[in-house]
Formats: C-alpha cells, structure tokens, sequence
C-alpha cells in the first residue's frame, strides 16, 4: 500500500490500482479528493470535510463512494443515493479492495464549554489508522499511527501519551497546517525522545510504501 501525504490532515493511500482517500478538508488541496474510489470523513469541521471537494470527486468518478458519520452523510446522501454510508463505532466494510475498522465516537474536547461533534478514526487494512481529530485508542494493532500532532484541542505531552498507548510501528505527522515551520524541530525532539516509537513526517506530495 503507497502513503502520499496531503495537506494538513489528509492521506491518501493506493492500493492494486484503487485509491482512498480520508478527510479531503478546505485545508487540503483543492483536487485532494479528485481520483479516488473510495473517500472516508471522520468528521464535521471544514478542515476536514469540504462539501465541495467531495462532490467534485464523486462527480468525476461515478464509482466513487463515501463512507462517513451521518452528520456529514445528511449533507450529501440526497444528492448521491447509494453512494454514501452512514459508518459508526464498531462497524467494518470492505471497499474498492479496503478493508477499514471504525473505531471512536467522540471530538476530543476543546472546551468544557463546546459541545463536542461526533468524530470516528478509520483503520485501513488492518495497517494504518487515522483518528481524526480525536486521540483514539483502537482495540486493534497499528503499523502506520497518522500522528494528529498539533491543533486547538491537544498538546504535545498528550500527543506523546497517545503514541506510547498506541504503540505503532511508525507514527507521522498529519493535523499539521497549524504547526509553523520555526516550532517543528520542538516537536520533532520530544517525540522522537520520548514517545517510545520512531516518528517521522511527510511533505505535501511525498509518498511511502507501506
């Protein structure tokens, strides 16, 4: 499986000649979303899903299909009958040759005082996972951690717990449009001193095999 890191929190994966790709938001590339067979959204906020973006991409690919948590179902079922499922905590699917576990149910918090959406992490093919923006613990092992390293609701002690929970191969970075380039090298020597697993991260655009 081929890993191409995309802006901010979005990935997109190739696999036997299909592709998927997860939260092709407003901070990622406009045509993030264009090609794919199969599009996963862990959650509401635009950073993560743009309306436009995924109708872009199911207008081009008639095959395509989305698979995601019903607020963001309600808003593009009508449209596209059949081609969007309403996913949640526990369920598992198989798509375009994927095999994706959901696995959370909840935002992590920002404030006591904002109520938290629904957000759910996605494991691919039993290899890598992505959390959203959420620091989910799956009941499953993890190869491949997309590392959500830096954003309004976490900090980096947290984010260094979470992939000493997880306990993957390799975690990288993604949730990262926040993080300026004068504070990476901070955030890159605590975690690769101190989570417990090797940390790395990719550039918009630059690939790995998985």
């Amino acid at each position: 499986m081929k890993l191409t890191k995309r802006l901010h929190s979005c990935v997109q994966l190739e696999k036997d000649g299909h592709t998927l790709v997860i939260d092709p938001g407003a901070f990622s590339e406009p045509d993030a979303g264009l090609g794919a067979d199969v599009l996963l959204v862990t959650h509401e906020h635009p950073d993560h899903f743009e309306e436009g973006r995924l109708r872009a991409a199911l207008d081009a690919n008639p095959a395509a299909r989305v698979w995601t948590l019903r607020s963001v179902a309600e808003k593009l079922a009508p449209a596209y009958p059949g081609r969007v499922h309403t996913v949640g905590h526990g369920d598992t699917f198989s798509a375009a040759g994927f095999e994706v576990q959901v696995h959370g149910e909840l935002h992590a918090e920002i404030h006591p005082d904002m109520p938290r959406v629904t957000n759910v992490g996605y494991l691919v093919d039993g290899s890598l996972f992505h959390p959203g923006d959420a620091l989910t613990v799956p009941d499953a092992p993890v190869d491949t951690l997309m590392l959500p390293v830096h954003a309004p609701w976490n900090k980096i002690g947290e984010v260094v717990d979470y992939v000493r929970a997880v306990k993957p191969r390799v975690a990288i970075d993604i949730h990262d449009a926040y993080l300026a380039d004068l504070a990476r090298p901070v955030y890159d020597f605590t975690l690769e001193a101190l989570a417990g697993s090797p940390h790395t991260r990719l550039t918009a655009g630059e690939s790995a095999d998985l």
